[in-house]
């Protein structure tokens, strides 16, 4: 019974490390950072290494799976290596490894274990066997076998010497009783040959005093050692916080100045944007009068002439018809030249703003260009509306202008599909495919769509084609000013492009009338400029 009694309370006193180890299994077990247990995520891996029908994507899942483990063990580890000194309830982890040498996958390549060790060095001397190691099996299976290994401190230092006292003092009470059981049986023995050994019982009585009296001793310079080394520890800890505190207070003042220089930076940005307006308004008030300028000095020759045909005797009905029609047709020219005109020259914050149908705006302006679409651009241009009106504020020209110069850009993708599709025909080598290419490509036709909706507050309008399309690239920089993919481009010659200014102009009109474009494009997929406007209050 004496025997039982010290094996259980010599048992008890390794019952703290075990539940230490039974709480840092748990924590790796349970420990979800992509809702998923590093457990589950080493057996998805492997379940991968030993796929026997891996695919072409093989290599790149192996590898993103692979990441998602490494990323799981950074993130679990990192949090308690970064505030250790601060919560020492956290374990402190040295390395963290995942060995896959149990594995062994269909192409015969040993899988590389995963492995995490920390920057900070491990304790050397006696705080060596402060470490602790934990291994476990993540993975059993009859051919595969995944282990997780861990070494880490649980504790600080006092806390762990705090154990091995608490160690100590069991494993001493376990020793006292069983030596007072001893004692117990050596006193019957005594008693029974008491007579026999009177003078040897005293004497064992005087060494146990005397044992008993070191032993008080001792323990007494025990305690006042653990007294001066909780001391010392208590000042290492109080310099580490001071240190902890201006280490935050540096930090504070790097952020600080971090504030201001972003806080600086963002009022040159903001400086160099207004700048860039001026610039943008400027060039295209330049570039918009001295198109202004030609087109006037080419239209005065044509309209002298016609006045003449007109005054001149020897014409029937039908030709005075046709001239008037001519000259109607180059005044509506002037008129419009001198609307863009002075569009692109007003200041915008000076628009003259005014209530607009949207709706008929689109149907107008597809009139307009429906017949050129179809006879000269060999294009359908459509418009879809409904029947009722959608009001918008904003200035007239600066809108109609803004749909004219999206409907040529989409006209301009036509071009580019149209002649992409004759180049792939022709690069065909087989002469029966190379024909029917041909065919293909001589009977495509362009589109361009004008439709408008509303959309809760807003009117959308969305002109859509199924031109080129554009990268990505291209659709961030296409409402820069100046910037082009048609200049010197001999497939516009004698079309209004090439400039850069069509997409900027529509930017800025939208700027002004607080609306907003999106672009939705592809290559060889067309493209979609989907604008919207606030709706005008109802009167």
């Amino acid at each position: 019974m004496a025997g039982l009694l010290g094996w259980m309370l010599y048992t008890w006193a390794g019952w703290s490390e075990q539940a230490d180890r039974a709480d840092m299994r748990e924590w790796l077990d349970n420990t979800r950072i992509f809702r998923k247990t590093l457990a589950e995520l080493v057996r998805e891996y492997v379940d991968l290494v030993l796929d026997e029908n891996p695919g072409p994507d093989h290599a790149n899942r192996l590898k993103n799976k692979r990441n998602e483990i490494e990323e799981q063990v950074r993130a679990t580890i990192e949090p308690t290596r970064v505030y250790s000194a601060q919560l020492p309830l956290f374990p402190e982890v040295y390395k963290l490894e995942i060995d896959f040498s149990g594995v062994s996958p269909p192409t015969g390549k040993e899988v590389a274990p995963i492995l995490w060790e920390s920057s900070k060095p491990k304790p050397g001397g006696p705080g060596r066997a402060q470490l602790h190691t934990l291994a476990f099996d993540a993975l059993v299976r009859k051919n595969a076998t995944a282990e997780i290994r861990m070494e880490y401190q649980l504790h600080t230092y006092n806390q762990m010497q705090h154990q091995h006292d608490e160690y100590r003092f069991w494993q001493t009470l376990a020793i006292i009783v069983v030596l007072l059981s001893l004692l117990f049986v050596a006193f019957m023995v005594i008693r029974f040959f008491r007579r026999e050994r009177a003078r040897e019982l005293d004497r064992l009585r005087g060494t146990a005093a005397a044992e008993h009296r070191e032993r008080a001793l001792l323990q007494a310079m025990v305690e006042r050692q653990l007294v001066e080394k909780e001391l010392l520890e208590s000042r290492v800890k109080q310099q580490e916080a001071e240190h902890a505190t201006e280490e935050l207070g540096r930090k504070i003042l790097e952020q600080q100045l971090d504030t201001a220089h972003l806080e600086s930076r963002a009022a040159e940005a903001e400086k160099s944007a207004l700048e860039l307006k001026s610039q943008l308004y400027a060039s295209i008030g330049i570039m918009a009068g001295s198109y202004a300028h030609n087109i006037k000095n080419l239209l005065v020759r044509p309209n002298d002439l016609l006045t003449r045909c007109i005054e001149a005797d020897g014409t029937n009905h039908e030709q005075q018809g046709m001239l008037q029609e001519v000259k109607i047709t180059l005044g509506t020219v002037t008129e419009r030249l001198q609307q863009i005109l002075r569009t692109v020259r007003r200041d915008p914050t000076n628009a003259a703003i005014a209530r607009i149908d949207l709706a008929a705006l689109v149907r107008e302006s597809q009139r307009t260009w429906v017949e050129m679409g179809r006879d000269k651009w060999k294009i359908a241009v459509i418009a879809d509306t409904p029947d009722h009106s959608l009001w918008v504020n904003g200035d007239l020209s600066h809108l109609q202008q803004a749909i004219e110069n999206l409907v040529f850009n989409a006209r301009d993708a036509t071009f580019e599909m149209r002649n992409h599709l004759r180049d792939e025909a022709k690069r065909e080598p087989d002469p029966s495919l190379r024909k029917n290419k041909l065919l293909n490509a001589a009977a495509w036709r362009g589109e361009v769509s004008l439709r408008t909706t509303s959309s809760g507050d807003y009117v959308v309008l969305e002109v859509q084609d199924n031109g080129i399309g554009m990268t990505e690239e291209v659709r961030k920089n296409c409402l820069k000013t100046h910037f082009t993919t048609k200049r010197d481009n001999a497939l516009y010659e004698g079309y209004s492009a090439g400039m850069g200014l069509g997409l900027s102009f529509v930017a800025v009109v939208l700027e002004h009338h607080s609306g907003t474009l999106e672009i939705e494009s592809a290559p060889l997929r067309g493209t979609t400029f989907r604008i919207r406007i606030p709706l005008a209050p109802s009167t």
